[in-house]
């Protein structure tokens, strides 16, 4: 029999309570909601934190991984379609990939036959502004005469000789690139054509990895993450082409050499949004300048920021409409977090995933999946519509994510 008081303390009225409520129940509630929360929000971060270790110690894996969903997500609707008129899936998906390579092999053949009828001319331009540099340095407040100029250039000679080791280091680390990059772009094309063939049965597994409960979630989360992709993509392309096709006018007007590469170069560099065409629209106007003359890098300038006004208040808010809900200002950040975690491709990838984990935690917080029926092949067991053990096979079905 336990005394009277045992497993109790008296309060400051002289009352029982619980010794084990004690110390919570000092607490504010104030407090005690924002420890419960600071927990949770630690909790998310370091989730996160984990995430992205991971994520950089695999980058290899992830950057072509995240390619061929970007690749993917292009070419399926040109898969879709053929699909639809009577192709075979199989000659669709031949087809987009033939398409896809030739878009790439032409880009590439393009530059280079652009770079090898222009380098005659850039060569004349760039002793011409040589000369005119050095007799604006005789001429200019510094008085850096010819001699000096000379015994400059040979002093950076000699600096260049003696970290001639750490050049030749440097060297060897491109080499390992490039046989990174060669690797990367084989995983990015076999990852694009086996999610071209399977990415359907792909995302059914990846569903009926959660609990039966969470499935209807899950797919609609994705089929809402999915389609905002596929929005992304095209409508990255387009203002990619918009922000070349602007600026690679303004170049050919001012009578800039190397025009098509200027506006390809944009072209490439407009799919990290905001910051990709700013960057080489500032290349375009230092051409401008060594090459043609201060005046005219004015006006290049004015043309750069002009494409990207109209960027930022015509290409994307009316080509993205209700597709892609992301704020500019999310924009930028997205882009300089990814950038400062993981360079080109953190800056690359931000804007996309920003813009997919936002549907897809849209979708799950609205409650919508609730009153939606679960998908048949998220209920359990069984052969999976579109498998080898269905009939449907070959009928060009797919599945929410690909």
């Amino acid at each position: 029999m336990q005394p009277t008081g045992q497993g109790k303390q008296r309060d400051g009225g002289g009352g029982l309570r619980p010794r084990g409520a004690s110390a919570l129940r000092m607490l504010p509630p104030g407090i005690d909601l924002v420890g419960k929360g600071a927990w949770r929000v630690l909790g998310i971060i370091g989730v996160l934190a984990v995430f992205v270790f991971l994520v950089s110690r695999l980058e290899e894996i992830v950057v072509p991984f995240l390619v061929a969903l970007l690749l993917t997500a292009f070419l399926k609707p040109l898969v879709n379609w053929l699909v639809a008129h009577g192709w075979r899936k199989w000659l669709a998906i031949i087809v987009a990939l033939v398409f896809a390579a030739g878009v790439i092999v032409g880009l590439v053949v393009l530059v280079e036959t652009q770079i090898g009828a222009g380098l005659p001319e850039v060569q004349k331009r760039s002793l011409a502004a040589y000369k005119q540099f050095r007799d604006y340095l005789d001429s200019s407040p510094l008085q850096l005469t010819s001699a000096q100029f000379d015994a400059f250039l040979v002093q950076l000679g000699q600096e260049v000789q003696q970290h001639a080791n750490e050049i030749l280091s440097g060297a060897l680390v491109v080499g390992k690139t490039a046989g990174r990059l060669l690797a990367g772009t084989l995983l990015t094309v076999f990852a694009t054509i086996f999610m071209l063939i399977d990415g359907a049965n792909v995302w059914r597994w990846t569903v009926r990895l959660f609990p039966r409960g969470a499935r209807p979630a899950v797919d609609g989360a994705g089929q809402a993450g999915w389609n905002t992709l596929t929005s992304f993509v095209r409508v990255q392309i387009l203002v990619a082409a918009g922000n070349g096709i602007g600026i690679g006018l303004f170049a050919f007007f001012l009578g800039l050499p190397m025009v098509v590469p200027i506006a390809i170069l944009v072209f490439l560099a407009s799919f990290i949004p905001v910051i990709g065409a700013i960057v080489t629209g500032a290349l375009a106007v230092l051409v401008a300048l060594v090459f043609v003359g201060p005046i005219q890098a004015l006006v290049m300038l004015g043309g750069v920021l002009l494409v990207h006004l109209l960027e930022a208040h015509v290409m994307q808010p009316l080509a993205m409409g209700a597709a892609v809900k992301v704020h500019p200002l999310a924009v930028v950040f997205a882009v300089a977090a990814g950038s400062y975690l993981a360079g080109i491709p953190g800056a690359l990838f931000a804007v996309p995933t920003v813009a997919v984990v936002n549907a897809m935690v849209s979708y799950a917080v609205r409650g919508t999946w609730r009153a939606a029926p679960a998908p048949e092949y998220a209920q359990g067991p069984g052969p999976v519509p579109g498998s080898a053990e269905s009939p449907e096979m070959d009928a060009g079905t797919d599945g929410p994510a690909m």
